[in-house]
């Protein structure tokens, strides 16, 4: 599909996902799309025609009688590490790990007064050792259990020290089924992973974001979610989450580099109330202070999963 072919999207007919199709879930620009010059970073990104691929899946669902079939999902691909880097824990760390899923009060304690932790709270060896000693700021998505769609969600900041500062606890939502480390398009389920975060955009304007943004009018939803809620505004800020996208571009752009039955499209968005096709999201306001917050220099990721999962 061309970028000078326009694809008109109806939000939540039969044919369009959850999102514009092509907005946050599955879905995005067409391929080779860059984002738009940003005049405030005084860098010059490929620009292009701006277009959501009505074929391919989207974030969100359509609520109890919306009509027809659930729309596909901001899905992605399975479980799949962006990076094979030794972790930047220490086996103290781990233990601490495993001993905080015996004692889960420990999450709220740290074993230094000034807050900090020498390994995060419930985030076990297996998702410690993605995590590149490069990367400084880690949100961790926590999924109530592997069937729920209530996620907290906490950005967390490596000190010079080579320990952890946790931020404020956001709740949040995940996909409506929950999580699966076996990923595919309109199954309904966030994917479990470790992910690089690169890439912001929105239909609003930037907020501040230290990533490269895109603002652009295509990101839109309409309709109502799985619990009847608006989803208008779900899109007026968002973190492509890299799973099975390619990084460096608009977060809209529709290339799915493990083919598209893997999904695709997942995105930190801002929440409408209830469940989403795969993506994470959070308050408006706590999107924003993400937005402000990630730096590409910190090299930030998201670890997300259910709770147990993720103590693993």
């Amino acid at each position: 599909m061309s970028g000078s072919h326009r694809v008109i999207v109806q939000p939540y007919a039969e044919a369009a996902p959850e999102a514009v199709r092509g907005g946050g879930g599955e879905a995005g620009r067409p391929r080779g799309h860059r984002r738009k010059p940003r005049k405030r970073r005084g860098k010059a990104l490929m620009g292009g025609t701006a277009m959501l691929l009505a074929a391919t899946a989207g974030w969100f669902t359509v609520g109890p009688g919306g009509g027809g079939s659930p729309h596909p999902t901001a899905a992605g691909a399975p479980d799949k590490p962006e990076t094979d880097s030794p972790s930047a824990g220490t086996d103290s760390g781990v233990t601490q790990a495993g001993a905080l899923r015996n004692d889960p009060a420990a999450a709220n304690r740290s074993d230094r007064s000034d807050g900090t932790y020498a390994a995060i709270p419930g985030l076990g060896p297996t998702f410690t050792a993605k995590v590149p000693a490069q990367t400084n700021q880690l949100v961790v998505a926590s999924g109530k259990d592997r069937n729920s769609s209530e996620t907290t969600v906490t950005l967390w900041t490596r000190t010079p020290d080579n320990r952890w500062r946790p931020g404020t606890a956001w709740q949040g939502h995940n996909a409506y089924k929950g999580w699966t480390t076996d990923k595919h398009a309109d199954d309904l389920h966030s994917p479990i992973g470790v992910f690089s975060l690169t890439d912001a955009g929105g239909r609003k304007a930037d907020p501040g974001s230290k990533l490269p943004y895109d603002q652009d009018s295509h990101f839109v939803v309409g309709g109502t979610g799985f619990e009847g809620e608006q989803l208008a505004g779900s899109f007026d800020y968002v973190v492509a989450i890299n799973y099975n996208r390619v990084q460096g571009v608009s977060p809209l752009d529709g290339r799915f580099p493990d083919g598209k039955s893997k999904g695709g499209g997942i995105w930190l968005h801002v929440d409408h109330g209830g469940p989403t096709h795969g993506c994470v999201s959070l308050p408006e306001d706590k999107m924003i202070e993400l937005l402000k917050t990630l730096d590409p220099a910190a090299h930030p990721m998201i670890a997300m999963a259910d709770s147990a999962t993720l103590a693993t």
